[in-house]
């Protein structure tokens, strides 16, 4: 299987860490030896309810044995997708009221520049250095590393970058600008948060020039960060949501919010202004309807800051500078990027799956499911720690 692995299926770097998978379920994945691994990754923050969730699976089978995909995107009334998006509705702020489902987050980034564009009639984008949206082209454009773009250009012109949490920088949202995109909290640049209201300044400033505001919660939403969005946290409602990963129970979606009044933009001049097959797809529309459900229901949404102070009491070493992020999306500051190297891999050897950042290598990434328990975080705390306790000594 390993060496099919590498000759059949493409790649995304030149050392995949290649564990094959026999099974997962709840905070555990298990290799085709049947070793348990500890997940505090949760497939880069995707599984919300752990692995196999049995409300999660049980609505997919469900779903199953009535009908799969029947028509594109938006022309048949199907369930599922109905009942998310009102679900989604009900517990956003006025005026987020209509989403528009996709396939995956880079594709709702790509839906939600067009339709700023559409709306505001303008064609520049701000956003912000080390940013990341996605990898499709329009997504690319506005992530804000360069060497990972440089091989890909040209990309969307009219495209300028300001620094995340740079109050003076601001003033570079203008009349000129459609919009501006940002993480609620930078994922791939370390898990920065905003500070001092900074948010709403950019808010402020949108307002005040007629530019739209685009907050990227494909990582910090569906409860990871104490809230259902990460910018009820920041006191900011943005013009258009974007969300994912999280959202899907470990399906595939992606999803955009905004008015109505903007929305409807999509449907005319020009007709199908954006258009998929597979959008809201009724069975993983069904998996990401379970796991909403169940996370606005339940008391997981606060167990998540109960749980950040556990890994914030546990996670204490010379070697560790810092604790970024909020919630359960934390990223763990080291000294320096080998000992993060060295903590990853033989953290995975020792059964406990950690992952890096896109952009900070000093970061291990910490975002485990929303349904680990205290007893799983105090394991894998330990198993972090007697690794660091190792590297220090030697």
């Amino acid at each position: 299987m390993k060496t099919d692995f590498f000759k059949y299926q493409a790649q995304t770097s030149t050392h995949p860490l290649a564990m094959e998978i026999s099974h997962a379920s709840g905070s555990y994945i298990y290799d085709a030896s049947n070793k348990p691994y500890l997940d505090f990754v949760a497939g880069v923050s995707a599984c919300t309810l752990g692995h196999n969730h049995p409300k999660v699976i049980n609505a997919i089978k469900t779903q199953l044995d009535s009908y799969l995909h029947v028509m594109v995107y938006g022309e048949y009334i199907q369930k599922p997708a109905v009942e998310l998006t009102k679900l989604l509705a009900k517990h956003l702020p006025y005026p987020l009221e209509k989403t528009y489902l996709t396939n995956s987050g880079t594709e709702a980034i790509e839906g939600a520049l067009k339709l700023a564009k559409r709306a505001t009639g303008r064609s520049e984008i701000i956003a912000a250095h080390h940013a990341y949206h996605g990898n499709t082209m329009g997504s690319m454009s506005v992530m804000g590393f360069e060497k990972r773009k440089q091989a890909f250009r040209p990309l969307l012109p009219d495209v300028k970058f300001i620094r995340f949490n740079n109050h003076a920088e601001i003033s570079q949202i203008t009349s000129k600008t459609a919009c501006v995109i940002l993480e609620t909290i930078q994922g791939g640049a370390g898990f920065i948060e905003p500070q001092d209201g900074y948010l709403g300044n950019v808010r402020k400033q949108c307002d005040a020039v007629g530019a739209l505001l685009i907050l990227d919660e494909i990582q910090p939403g569906v409860g990871r960060t104490g809230k259902l969005f990460g910018f009820e946290n920041y006191n900011c409602i943005p013009d258009i949501l974007v969300t994912g990963k999280g959202l899907g129970g470990g399906m595939p979606i992606g999803a955009f919010t905004a008015s109505s009044k903007l929305m409807d933009l999509l449907q005319d001049h020009p007709k199908l202004g954006h258009i998929t097959t597979f959008g809201g797809h009724p069975v993983i529309a069904a998996s990401a309807l379970a796991t909403l459900t169940e996370v606005v229901e339940s008391d997981l949404i606060p167990q998540t800051l109960e749980k950040e102070k556990l890994f914030r009491k546990l996670l204490v070493h010379p070697l560790i500078t810092e604790i970024r992020g909020k919630g359960l999306m934390l990223a763990l500051m080291l000294t320096s990027d080998e000992i993060v190297n060295k903590v990853i891999l033989q953290c995975q050897e020792q059964g406990l799956i950690l992952f890096w950042l896109l952009f900070e290598k000093k970061a291990v990434r910490i975002t485990p499911p929303l349904t680990i328990s205290e007893e799983e975080i105090v394991k894998g705390c330990s198993i972090i720690v007697s690794i660091l306790n190792e590297i220090h000594k030697n």
